[in-house]
């Protein structure tokens, strides 16, 4: 799926596109809202008519550099993922693809943006070219910070708080499952690895696979922008970032 501006420009309007949910009232961005920082602060998202998903809405930032899409990893990547909530019953609701693609057609101007950006092709309105679209909008929602200069050498651009700070994230070995340039997202892990984590409902991706071995495995979360992002975990159950700290310390690690 190269990435070209013509594709970005129509995945965009796409990701912003109200018109191709069932009440028309609905987008990407209603639960990865780009002014904050790609989510909607919600425990869980509220799609078609009120309904509430069961896991929480994770940041469209840096996602497209995942080990996969969702927090059970059911789509192996953006393009994959795009296609997901359109057709969901609980969050766009829409019927089918080729509903999709009519309202699409129905939209003017979509069709000179949907020709710039998949040239030479007779019917290029298609539901695989518009999750393609969004899939390469969201290649570019990358957030560069402080953290890429310091992993670069200049060990200034963090304070000495903040380097002390990440000398006991890795000391705590938060790094096992925190790690690469998106500081998670890399891997999955089982919650409550060490200590089982009380009131866990949701099995992760035993629901995927069928596979006892998969219970209560998800995708790690990663760590850019955390502090932006509550509240945390899968089900969206804890408010703040030191309780995440203690709990992630205690059953991941068992450390007090």
């Amino acid at each position: 799926n190269p990435i070209t501006p013509e594709k970005v420009d129509l995945g965009r309007m796409l990701f912003y596109e109200q018109r191709i949910t069932l009440s028309r009232k609905l987008s990407c961005n209603s639960c990865h809202g780009l002014d904050t920082f790609g989510v909607d602060n919600e425990p869980t998202s509220i799609g078609h008519e009120g309904q509430r998903g069961e896991r929480n809405s994770p940041s469209v930032y840096n996602a497209a550099l995942h080990i996969a899409q969702f927090w059970d990893g059911r789509a192996p990547d953006v393009e994959e993922q795009a296609k997901g909530p359109v057709l969901n019953p609980v969050e766009m609701a829409m019927p089918s693809e080729p509903e999709v693609i009519a309202r699409l057609k129905e939209i003017p101007g979509y069709l000179s943006l949907f020709t710039a950006a998949f040239p030479g092709e007779a019917d290029p309105i298609t539901f695989d070219n518009a999750a393609k679209s969004i899939a390469a909008f969201e290649r570019t929602l990358m957030t560069p910070g402080p953290f890429d200069d310091f992993l670069a050498g200049n060990h200034t651009a963090l304070t000495p708080a903040q380097q002390a700070g990440l000398q006991t994230f890795i000391n705590t070995r938060c790094l096992t499952c925190h790690n690469g340039n998106t500081v998670g997202g890399r891997m999955f892990q089982k919650l409550g690895l060490v200590e089982p984590l009380p009131g866990l409902k949701d099995t992760g991706r035993e629901k995927l696979t069928g596979s006892e071995a998969d219970r209560f495995v998800f995708k790690v979360p990663p760590l850019r922008n955390v502090a932006k992002t509550a509240p945390y975990f899968h089900d969206g159950s804890v408010a703040t970032l030191v309780e995440a700290v203690r709990l992630m310390a205690r059953h991941q690690l068992g450390k007090q």
